[in-house]
């Protein structure tokens, strides 16, 4: 009885998100994802309302906006510096901040999570929000290590909750990784795909799994060469200039793990081994926990397999990371 109940409640909820169009977002989280998004939202017609704890932040990530709008402007509009005005202003239009998740998204389409990596901290989130939500909104999460039926678990709408995964910076790469769980009804699917290409972004569709597709691949391969360059089969130089001549990457593994940081791979892999411990690709790496245990996180500590001029923040035998360098 109680499997036939849970089909038609699941039925009901699914048709009630059914042909939505997403017009009106509400993105939790003021960070450099959650103001890149907010910021492509806005630039293609959307309503949004970016959320955080403080104002300081949320004047932050506006001040944020603007800026790299009119960075966009001086190549987009550089002989038409009105025209270029009229643009900024238009998507700085669109966009409005809040410090009261609870209010905002009682009238939004989608509630996008872009908040620290941490499982209880996301259910707790959710779980407030989807007593406030209407019925029809969708909510999803930026996660790119957690899956997202955990934190779906803390709401009532399973069939009505996926993943949105971008990557930074987000107004630069054009990929988005639209993952669906179990649960996750076509309906609410197709609309997260086609909020994605209203964004001009290439959608792909994943399954819930760790990693979902980019990770997945990007960070065993990260760790083998970690692991290669511990046995002392090459030097972290070589195997860089390997793969950047031999397979064509912007970057090697090394200056890539630097640029991203050591402190996210760690977390990454950390989790994983915890849930596949005999997965061989999830292995530990002792230098890596090395280097993070003295805070050696690369890029932004100025140390990390290579060491940094903080003022320039590159190692002087590499090149200055390509936009092609994505968020983990």
């Amino acid at each position: 009885m109680s499997f036939f109940t849970h089909q038609i409640t699941r039925g009901l909820s699914s048709s009630a998100v059914r042909n939505v169009v997403i017009k009106h977002v509400t993105i939790i989280g003021g960070g450099q994802m959650g103001a890149g998004i907010a910021q492509v939202a806005a630039s293609t017609g959307h309503s949004v309302v970016l959320v955080d704890t403080s104002e300081d932040i949320l004047q932050k990530a506006a001040k944020g906006i603007e800026g790299s709008l009119k960075r966009v402007v001086k190549k987009k509009f550089a002989d038409k510096p009105e025209a270029g005005a009229e643009f900024i202003q238009k998507v700085m239009q669109n966009v409005s901040t809040s410090t009261d998740a609870a209010a905002v998204v009682q009238g939004t389409d989608l509630v996008l999570e872009a908040i620290v990596e941490n499982l209880k901290v996301k259910q707790g989130l959710f779980a407030g929000l989807d007593k406030v939500a209407p019925e029809h909104t969708i909510f999803a999460s930026n996660t790119s290590s957690l899956p997202i039926t955990d934190i779906a678990s803390s709401t009532s709408r399973l069939d009505r909750f996926g993943g949105l995964h971008f990557f930074n910076p987000v107004p630069m790469m054009r990929l988005v990784e639209v993952v669906a769980t179990s649960a996750t009804s076509q309906e609410s699917f197709d609309s997260l795909l086609n909020f994605s290409k209203a964004l001009g972004k290439t959608p792909v569709s994943c399954k819930d799994t760790p990693g979902f597709i980019v990770n997945r691949l990007l960070v065993p391969y990260m760790m083998e060469a970690i692991r290669l360059h511990e046995r002392g089969h090459g030097s972290k130089e070589d195997i860089d200039i390997a793969m950047k001549l031999g397979a064509g990457y912007p970057m090697g593994p090394f200056e890539l793990l630097d640029y991203v940081g050591l402190d996210t791979a760690k977390f990454i892999i950390d989790g994983w081994c915890a849930m596949d411990p005999g997965n061989p690709l999830f292995g530990q790496s002792p230098m890596l926990n090395k280097l993070v245990a003295e805070g050696k996180f690369g890029k932004k500590t100025g140390e990390g397999f290579y060491k940094y001029k903080l003022s320039s923040a590159r190692p002087s035998t590499s090149p200055s990371p390509p936009s092609s360098c994505l968020r983990l």
